[in-house]
């Protein structure tokens, strides 16, 4: 069966619900075979843990998925629902001890779509893996086996458990929170758990907690921590129940954002500078992975704090195969981060993990308040652009990464020219698209293709009032002649 369409990034996603599903039984049951096959030719066992967030298709795409795990004989480890993070690590946990896990989620995206992340015990798969399971799939792949077994438990305990020892360790007591107020914003994913089965056992007042009960609707917002409404919700919320830190995750809890007690966001660059204050106080001289989007002044925040900033693609598994590649050369690299908030800590098998991130800024909180500060007080030297933005041209192309690739190398050829007048400055640590300083508008540019979808992404920064215009108006000159190219949104900035 060809499910290629269905490929976005190193998951498989799309309709799940309607007249226009996309990811049908067939689909679900064709893919989890084809992956079964192909984990059996990298490993001896077929032990494979199964688990969803709170998506409304997410009870039809588990039956399809343990129908299809059944039937190629795999011990299956039902986790119900869950977080991505601890579905993955139901390899890792010595009670369960899986080959693979399967995880039923499509992250931030709309409540009709839904996809399947899968896991081996190194971690998420990367495309090139997926590109096979996918070919498997094509040539109906799969195991033929009478026998299977099914664990159906409260496994989510396992997870639970080992974040609260990981908390009780940091913090050097039972109760590392206790006296502090913490606002969780489930968004009504999957993440409602680390309030009631994580926070509380460790002595948070969660009171002030909105949204944590499964709804595959998201009623409430759409959970996503990068989105403006929902980031509201919690900001209102924190400053309306003076607590002393807000919390907020994506529907599978791989990724997250916090907000202090004053309700100021600390997402984005603000939470890369945060747990990276926090990392290189403990290992001065580490290097920091991230995305291609992160500004100017992290890396100046971080080389500040004794470290070395490595700008990388973007796409959470991308900065995460760098960090993990950097430390085979021997450099210590404790964490790889995007700036949507996938944070991905060494000392946590690399596994981009929303709530263990959350609980590594509370107790930090924690051990903060009683000293009479803030978490807030880690960044106050985090210089701040003055303006910023985000623009997408579409491509109008069947072949648009062809395309957009030509384009951008046409870009970099220009800004190579006006480098000779000291008008641009090409960054030399760009791993993918075109970056350069402006010199005349004090701020940069980054255009990049999307990891996903056939446009052209433009990030823009600038130190002065009217710089992003100024930036906006030379790329417009530059992309505007372009035919195959929407620049509507860029013209209105320029």
């Amino acid at each position: 069966m060809d499910i290629s369409a269905l490929k976005s990034g190193t998951d498989l996603r799309g309709i799940a619900l309607g007249e226009n599903t996309e990811l049908t039984d067939e689909a679900v049951k064709a893919a989890v075979k084809a992956y079964v096959y192909w984990l059996k030719e990298r490993s001896a066992g077929k032990k494979v843990a199964l688990g969803h967030d709170s998506r409304l298709s997410a009870q039809r795409i588990a039956a399809a998925a343990e129908q299809a795990l059944k039937e190629s004989g795999c011990e299956i480890y039902f986790i119900g629902l869950c977080s991505t993070p601890s579905a993955f690590m139901m390899t890792k946990f010595s009670e369960t001890d899986c080959d693979g896990a399967i995880m039923i989620t499509a992250s931030h995206h709309p409540f009709d779509r839904n996809g399947l992340k899968f896991f081996t015990k190194s971690g998420g798969i990367d495309s090139s893996d997926l590109d096979k399971i996918i070919e498997y799939a094509a040539a109906d792949k799969s195991i033929a086996a009478t026998e299977s077994k099914i664990y159906r438990k409260d496994f989510m305990k396992l997870y639970c458990d080992f974040l609260v020892d990981k908390a009780r360790t940091l913090g050097g007591c039972d109760m590392p929170l206790e006296g502090m107020k913490i606002c969780v914003d489930a968004g009504g994913g999957a993440g409602g758990f680390f309030a009631e089965r994580v926070l509380l056992p460790l002595g948070a007042d969660i009171g002030c907690s909105q949204y944590l009960e499964p709804d595959g609707n998201f009623s409430g917002h759409i959970p996503n921590p990068e989105n403006q409404t929902a980031m509201r919700a919690l900001t209102d919320r924190v400053t309306e129940k003076n607590a002393d830190l807000g919390i907020i995750f994506d529907a599978d809890v791989d990724r997250a954002a916090v907000a202090s007690s004053d309700g100021s966001e600390i997402n984005r660059n603000r939470l890369i500078a945060l747990i990276s204050a926090i990392l290189l106080s403990e290992n001065s001289g580490a290097t920091i992975v991230t995305d291609s989007v992160t500004s100017s002044g992290l890396t100046e925040f971080i080389a500040a704090k004794g470290g070395i900033h490595r700008r990388f693609k973007r796409g959470y598994r991308n900065v995460i195969g760098e960090a993990q590649r950097l430390e085979k050369l021997g450099t210590y690299v404790p964490l790889a981060i995007e700036t949507s908030g996938h944070a991905a800590l060494k000392e946590n098998y690399y596994l981009d993990d929303g709530a263990y991130l959350s609980l590594r800024l509370a107790v930090k909180a924690a051990q903060l308040k009683r000293e009479g500060k803030k978490l807030t007080d880690l960044i106050s030297d985090l210089k701040q652009p003055v303006e910023s933005t985000e623009v997408r041209l579409k491509v109008l192309s069947k072949d648009f990464r062809l395309m957009a690739a030509q384009i951008l190398s046409q870009l970099e050829s220009v800004c190579k020219e006006l480098e000779n007048g000291g008008m641009c400055n090409l960054a030399k640590d760009s791993a993918e698209g075109v970056r350069a300083e402006m010199s005349f508008a004090n701020g940069f540019f980054l255009a990049r293709v999307s990891v996903h979808d056939p446009v052209v992404v433009i990030n823009i920064e600038s130190n002065e009032f009217g710089g992003v215009k100024k930036i906006a108006g030379f790329l417009q000159a530059f992309f505007g002649s372009y035919s195959l190219l929407d620049c509507s949104a860029l013209k209105q900035l320029a």
